[in-house]
């Protein structure tokens, strides 16, 4: 895990700030997919109009992340920013005038998934490779005990009380950052 992997919002905003092109990218590379499902999972765009607002939101990202109040706020900015060009594209895809009300219907509630989504994505990115390991196995990949028992050399009766203590140790990962996440 590189150091850039690790780093806060904030930093890497900050890097970014300061020309670092390493910066830019992992900023990219972080919100890619975050952006991607705000446009093709909340406003259902196609992967064609979901491509140009992706491409949109980072050319403008780029372009005015001097304008960023607070640094730690980048993912509500660019979700925002990502919300507002869905909903340009939406309205330019229609004869009538959309109406912007009904376009945010159910959309709020997709939004509040996908940042919970990542805050677990970047709270394991946190955790000890031997719990992100146990945890994507149990949880993504959908593997049984058995199997995961196999795979890691454990016997499977020990596979139930590693996942326990791993979902305690990803809680209080999640806990940390809502503490210590300021408001937007």
């Amino acid at each position: 895990m590189t150091a850039l992997s690790t780093a806060t919002d904030a930093g890497l905003v900050a890097r970014c700030r300061d020309g670092d092109d390493d910066a830019w990218e992992e900023l990219v590379r972080r919100f890619s997919r975050y952006v991607l499902a705000i446009a093709q999972q909340a406003y259902r765009l196609s992967p064609a109009d979901a491509e140009d607002v992706f491409q949109e939101v980072f050319a403008r990202t780029y372009e005015r992340l001097g304008d960023l109040r607070n640094d730690e706020a980048v993912r509500p900015w660019i979700a925002q920013l990502t919300r507002r060009l869905c909903i340009d594209r939406i309205r330019a895809g229609t004869r009538e005038a959309a109406d912007p009300e009904a376009l945010e219907a159910g959309v709020d509630d997709s939004l509040d998934q996908l940042d919970e989504a990542l805050s677990v994505q970047e709270a394991m990115l946190a955790m000890p490779d031997n719990c992100r390991d146990i945890l994507d196995r149990f949880f993504r990949r959908d593997e049984s005990y058995a199997v995961i028992g196999t795979a890691l050399g454990l016997p499977s009766g020990t596979i139930a009380s590693r996942i326990s203590r791993c979902l305690g140790k990803l809680r209080d990962q999640l806990e940390g950052r809502e503490h210590a996440r300021p408001p937007s």
